[in-house]
C-alpha cells in the first residue's frame, strides 16, 4: 500500500513537471493529465515530440475553434503518425484541453504571485521531456551497421544520448518520429523481450 501511494505521488509530480507545473494540484491536475492521456490515445502520437511542442506554446497563443483556420494544432503536426486520425472531434477535444491547460498555467502564476514566464515554463518542461530518445528503429540501424563492422552510429547515438534534453542541432534527424518504412520491419517498430 505504501509503494502504491508513493508511486502515485511520484507519477503525479512527474506528470506535473512534464506539463510545466511548479505545484501539483490534485483537485484539478489529475483531471488535466487524464484528459490529455485520453486525447492522445485518439490518434497515433509520438509522445516525445508532443511534449516538446507543448513546451513551445505561449499563454498568449490563440486557441482557434473554427475548422478552416490554422490553429495551435499545427504546433503538433509533426507528432502525428496518421494525420487522418486528427479528426474534428480530436481537434475540438485538444483545443478544449489546451484552454484548460492555459487556464491552469495562469492559475499557477496567481498562486506564485508572479506573471507566467513562458521561457521558465519551457525550460522546466524541456528538463523533463527529452528531445532525443533511443528509438527502436535507430537501435536496429546501429545494430545492422555494427554487424558489418561499422560502429560509427553506436558512437554517434551514445554521444547524442548523453544529453537527451539539450538541443543538439547536428543531431536533429534523430529527434524525428519513426519513419513509415520502420513500422513493420522487425526490430524497428518494437523490440521483443529478447532484443
Amino acid at each position: 500500500a505504501e509503494y502504491a501511494d508513493r508511486y502515485q505521488q511520484r507519477w503525479q509530480t512527474m506528470m506535473g513537471h512534464k506539463l510545466g507545473l511548479f505545484h501539483f494540484d490534485q483537485g484539478t491536475d489529475l483531471q488535466l493529465i487524464d484528459g490529455l492521456l485520453n486525447i492522445l490515445t485518439m490518434a497515433e502520437t509520438d509522445m516525445t515530440i508532443f511534449f516538446r511542442r507543448l513546451a513551445d506554446l505561449h499563454l498568449h497563443d490563440k486557441i482557434n475553434e473554427t475548422e478552416n483556420q490554422p490553429d495551435l494544432l499545427e504546433t503538433f503536426k509533426d507528432a502525428y503518425y496518421q494525420p487522418g486520425q486528427v479528426t474534428s472531434t480530436y481537434r475540438s477535444r485538444l483545443n478544449r484541453w489546451l484552454q484548460n491547460y492555459f487556464a491552469r498555467i495562469e492559475k499557477e502564476s496567481v498562486i506564485n504571485k508572479k506573471p507566467a514566464d513562458a521561457q521558465k515554463r519551457r525550460n522546466r518542461m524541456n528538463r523533463v521531456n527529452p528531445k532525443y530518445v533511443l528509438r527502436n528503429y535507430l537501435a536496429q540501424l546501429a545494430i545492422d551497421k555494427a554487424e558489418k563492422g561499422d560502429f560509427s552510429m553506436i558512437d554517434e547515438l551514445l554521444e547524442l544520448l548523453r544529453h537527451p534534453y539539450d538541443d543538439q542541432p547536428e543531431y536533429d534527424r534523430y529527434a524525428a518520429k519513426r519513419p513509415e518504412w520502420a513500422r513493420h520491419r522487425p526490430g524497428c517498430s518494437m523490440l521483443s523481450c529478447s532484443s
